[in-house]
């Protein structure tokens, strides 16, 4: 009986060996990311860990395009953005019995994943103590603003203007999509248009990315539907979706990077709505009058008659977001 338990335990061990080495070939190349370092503790680590200011010496110009755009303020925004954050915690899951969420010191990583799986992807490699960081900044800013305390309100806006969507970001973290069939992006490489060596003392290496150029490399953030992945379901950005789903089975061939990037002239700046070279080509608007003078019993009283006509050209459905 002693002899059957020992081959027993025998057995399950060796079945539990090879589980676990089983278990280890999933995601290989993985601890070899930036986001497989342990999380980072506060908003300063974080952003050291995602710091791409070495890529401006040779990149001057995507740099100033990049800087006058949305991504380089993510989290701020104009500043409704990084009020809608706060939104989402106070009227959202404080309101919600099952999040846990009574205040702010309550709030973990995965509550603002709603908005940060767009706005900061990077949040995911933090700890919740950034997380609850990032929200004490909000309300610190808008308390600035509410009692005018210009300091207060500066200091807040520059700590959340350095979380943002940067270089690193799209070439490196979120450089590819399909992990299992191109790999994981390492930690010392930039992803783009070749391959070879990077004059840079982090990143050594350059790599062709396989959907730098694809609208797939946007739809990761720009919206393809409900994000069923999480606890609470959130939606916001659709464009990806009904690019896919209206505009490529109605003919449509072009990529967001040729519409937003090089079409536009506008390059890593990737504006939409804000920008007149942009609003110009995605709307066509037709206006028609006709003008009359109308009877009414005695009186007659002057009538015009006014006919719009909107014609959506942009590869998805607008607005978005």
């Amino acid at each position: 009986m002693n002899l059957f338990r020992t081959a027993a335990m025998v057995c399950l061990a060796t079945v539990t060996v090879v589980s676990v080495a089983l278990a280890a070939q999933v995601g290989v190349g993985r601890d070899k990311t930036l986001a497989a370092q342990p999380k980072a503790n506060s908003i300063a680590e974080l952003v050291k860990r995602y710091d791409s200011s070495s890529c401006i010496g040779c990149h001057q110009q995507a740099h100033d395009e990049w800087h006058k755009s949305l991504h380089a303020r993510s989290i701020f925004g104009t500043g409704r953005t990084a009020a809608t954050f706060k939104t989402t915690i106070v009227n959202g899951a404080m309101d919600w019995p099952a999040s846990g969420v009574k205040s702010f010191k309550d709030v973990k990583v995965e509550h603002m994943m709603g908005c940060a799986k767009c706005h900061l992807p990077q949040l995911a490699d933090a700890t919740d103590k950034v997380a609850q960081e990032i929200m004490t900044t909000i309300n610190d800013w808008q308390d600035g603003l509410k009692n005018e305390d210009d300091a207060k309100v500066a200091k807040a806006e520059k700590t959340l203007s350095s979380l943002n969507i940067n270089c690193l970001i799209c070439h490196n973290r979120n450089a590819i999509v399909h992990k299992w069939t191109d790999g994981y992006p390492k930690k010392d490489t930039v992803y783009g248009s070749k391959d070879g060596d990077h004059p840079d003392p982090k990143f050594t290496k350059m790599a062709k990315g396989q959907v730098m150029s694809e609208s797939i490399m946007c739809g990761q953030c720009h919206g393809l539907g409900p994000n069923f992945e999480q606890e609470n379901p959130t939606q916001c950005a659709t464009a990806y979706g009904s690019y896919l789903f209206s505009y490529v089975p109605n003919g449509g061939n072009k990529t967001c990077q040729q519409c937003h990037m090089s079409e536009s002239k506008l390059g890593h700046d990737m504006q939409s709505y804000r920008s007149k070279a942009m609003s110009d080509k995605a709307v066509d608007m037709k206006v028609t009058t006709n003008a009359v003078y109308w009877r009414d019993n005695n009186t007659i009283k002057p009538k015009v008659s006014v006919r719009v006509a909107l014609t959506n050209n942009a590869g998805h459905g607008i607005p978005d977001g």
